[in-house]
């Protein structure tokens, strides 16, 4: 069994109303059966190898020439709550279940859910939605396509657990 798998998600009514216009979603399983949904999300979002640090920092200084956004939130705290953040993901929603990250800004607004089920296998589901707000979002989206789907899948594989 692989530690993390990309699968297609049908999206629920609820995902899709999280932004106004899904253009972009995948989704990223693996296993966890003994942490909770804080822990797993803490896992994945706060586990960051130092190549993973390193290409957010360059992403930063890139897309700070066009505009973008790199500042830390004025109303940026790390205490796990709705309105906190995770790294620089504001949380929207939390339950027992699933947890609501996201950011919004002038090319795209994204959110990133972490929903834990009773599956056997692969319950722990991370899924990730994109709006594009302009052309520079859809531009900007095609870029770093491919370098979001290997940091995704080796952040969710930090949240991997076997039973004992």
């Amino acid at each position: 069994m692989k530690k993390v798998k990309e699968e297609k998600q049908k999206l629920s009514d609820e995902l899709y109303g999280l932004l106004t216009t899904v253009n972009f979603t995948d989704t990223f399983s693996t296993t966890n059966h003994i942490d909770d949904i804080t822990t797993i999300t803490n896992l994945i979002f706060n586990n960051s190898p130092k190549w993973l640090e390193l290409l957010f920092t360059l992403r930063n200084k890139l897309v700070h020439i066009i505009g973008l956004k790199t500042n830390i939130p004025e109303d940026y705290n790390e205490t796990f709550k709705i309105g906190g953040y995770v790294k620089f993901f504001k949380i929207f929603s939390i339950s027992d279940c699933q947890v609501i990250l996201g950011a919004d800004d002038s090319h795209l607004n994204f959110r990133a859910i972490v929903k834990k089920d009773a599956s056997i296998s692969y319950n722990i589901k991370v899924i990730t939605l994109v709006e594009f707000n302009n052309k520079t979002g859809k531009y900007y989206m095609n870029i770093i396509k491919p370098f979001h789907r290997l940091v995704v899948k080796q952040m969710v594989k930090k949240a991997f657990k076997k039973r004992l």
